[in-house]
C-alpha cells in the first residue's frame, strides 16, 4: 500500500486537485507541504490532532513539513464555521500563544537538521502595503466567487466584515510565499478551507504561470475533529497544565462505539491490519478498542509512562482498586469554614464544576457521589478528619472524578 493509498484507507483524504500529481510527489517523499494554525489560544487541542498526526504521518514517509502559525492571519480571525467575528488580540498574546504552539509541535514533528520548518505568518503579512496588495494580488480574486464560498455563505446573514472578508486573501497569499520561499508544493486543511485554499492554488497559477506546481488537500474529518476537541466543559487542550493525562486518557476512553475504529485509523500509527480485525468486536470487546486508543494517543502526546499511569489508575477507579495515580485536588484549611466545606465548594474548588450553581445543579440531578455513595443533598458538608480517613474519591457523573486530599 503506497503512502497515499493508506490516507485514504485511513479516510483522511476528502477533495484533492491534481490527484495524480499528488501521488506521485507524496509517495516518492518530493512534497513540502503546509498545514496552518491560528494561534487563538496558548495550546492545541484535539481539534489540532488529525493535522499533528498528518503532519508526523507524511514527514515519516520522507516528505517536509511546514508548520505555519498565524500571528498575522490571527489579528483578522477566520470566519469559517463560526457565528460571529472572532475577539482581536494583542500582539503580545498572539506572540505568547505562538511560543505555546512551537513548544507542543515539537512533540509531533522533527525540526531538525531541516526536516520540517515552522513559520510565522506574520513575517510577511504585517510588511505588506495595503495599496501593493490590491495591485498584485486583488485582480486575481472575483468578489463573485468569494461570496459564493461556504465559509462566507453561511455569514452573511448575520454580518460579515470586510476585516473578515480578507482572509481568503490572506490565506491564499501565504501559500504564493511559502512556495516562493521554501518551494512549498502542497497546502492541508480542513474541509471548510476548500475555498481559501484554491484561491492559494489559483493566485500562484496565475501570478507564476500555469506550470506552477501548487497542489491542494483537505481532509476529510477536520471540521468534525474540532468538534472533537470540545465537551461539555470546555476544551481538551494537548497542554498536561490544561487537561491532565488522565483526563485526556479517559477522553479518548469515552468515545462512542460508532467512533472507536473510525478514531483508530485516523489518529493512530497502529497497523491497519490491526485495526481491521477489531471491525467485528462487539460488546465488551469495544472497551478493549477503546482503552487502546486511550492509550496511544496519550502516549503520542504525553509519553509512555504518563500513559500507562492514566490506565492503571482509570482501571483501578472502575475496579474499586487504589487511587494512587488517579488525579487529585488539594485543599486547604483556609477553604474550610467552620472547620468542614460543603459539597458545592468541594465540586468546584476541586474544578470539576465551574461554579456553585454548576455544582447545585450536578447534585440535584443526582450525579454526584463520594466514594461510589450518591450525594442527595446539597448541604452535605465533610471535615478534615473525613477527607483525611481514607482515599476520597469525588466524582461527577460517569467521566469526572479525583481524588480529594488535604493538605
Amino acid at each position: 500500500m503506497t503512502v497515499y493509498d493508506e490516507l485514504v484507507a485511513r479516510g483522511l483524504i476528502a477533495q484533492v486537485t491534481d490527484e495524480e500529481e499528488i501521488k506521485e510527489l507524496i509517495n516518492n517523499g518530493k512534497a513540502t507541504f503546509y498545514i496552518g494554525f491560528d494561534p487563538t489560544a496558548d495550546s492545541l487541542h484535539v481539534g489540532h490532532f488529525m493535522a499533528l498526526c498528518l503532519m508526523k504521518r507524511l514527514q515519516m514517509a520522507g516528505n517536509k513539513p511546514i508548520a505555519l502559525i498565524g500571528g498575522g492571519t490571527g489579528m483578522i480571525g477566520d470566519p469559517s464555521g463560526r457565528t460571529d467575528m472572532r475577539q482581536m488580540m494583542t500582539p503580545e498574546t498572539i506572540q505568547h500563544n505562538c511560543d505555546c504552539f512551537k513548544e507542543q509541535m515539537s512533540r509531533f514533528i522533527d525540526f531538525s537538521d531541516d526536516k520540517a520548518l515552522m513559520v510565522n505568518n506574520a513575517d510577511w503579512l504585517l510588511d505588506l502595503n495595503y495599496v501593493e496588495v490590491l495591485r498584485e494580488v486583488g485582480p486575481h480574486f472575483s468578489v463573485n466567487n468569494m461570496l459564493r464560498a461556504e465559509c462566507y455563505k453561511q455569514r452573511m446573514e448575520k454580518g460579515l466584515s470586510f476585516l473578515e472578508f480578507n482572509y481568503m486573501i490572506m490565506q491564499s497569499y501565504d501559500f504564493y510565499e511559502l512556495f516562493r520561499k521554501y518551494g512549498c508544493n502542497m497546502q492541508f486543511g480542513g474541509d471548510d478551507q476548500w475555498s481559501n485554499m484554491l484561491g492559494g492554488t489559483e493566485l500562484i497559477r496565475r501570478k507564476l504561470g500555469k506550470n506552477a506546481y501548487a497542489m491542494t488537500i483537505t481532509l476529510l474529518l477536520n471540521s468534525e475533529g474540532k468538534k472533537m476537541g470540545k465537551t461539555q466543559s470546555g476544551a481538551v487542550w494537548l497542554d498536561p497544565n490544561k487537561t491532565s493525562p488522565f483526563d485526556f486518557y479517559q477522553y479518548w476512553r469515552n468515545v462512542g462505539d460508532a467512533d472507536v475504529l473510525r478514531c483508530l485509523r485516523m489518529l493512530t500509527f497502529l497497523p491497519l491490519e490491526q485495526i481491521d480485525e477489531m471491525d467485528h468486536w462487539e460488546g465488551s470487546q469495544l472497551n478493549t478498542a477503546k482503552e487502546i486508543l486511550a492509550f496511544e494517543l496519550t502516549k503520542l502526546v504525553h509519553g509512555e509512562e504518563e500513559a500507562t499511569k492514566a490506565q492503571e489508575g482509570a482501571r483501578s477507579l472502575f475496579s474499586g482498586g487504589n487511587t494512587k495515580d488517579m488525579p487529585t485536588a488539594e485543599i486547604t484549611e483556609a477553604d474550610l469554614q467552620d472547620g468542614k466545606i460543603d459539597i458545592l465548594s468541594l465540586l468546584v474548588t476541586s474544578g470539576l464544576c465551574t461554579s456553585r450553581g454548576d455544582a447545585r445543579r450536578n447534585v440535584q440531578q443526582g450525579g454526584v457521589s463520594v466514594n461510589g455513595e450518591k450525594v442527595s443533598e446539597i448541604s452535605t458538608s465533610y471535615t478534615a478528619e473525613d477527607i483525611q480517613a481514607a482515599d476520597f474519591v469525588l466524582r461527577r457523573g460517569k467521566k469526572k472524578y479525583c481524588k480529594i486530599v488535604f493538605k
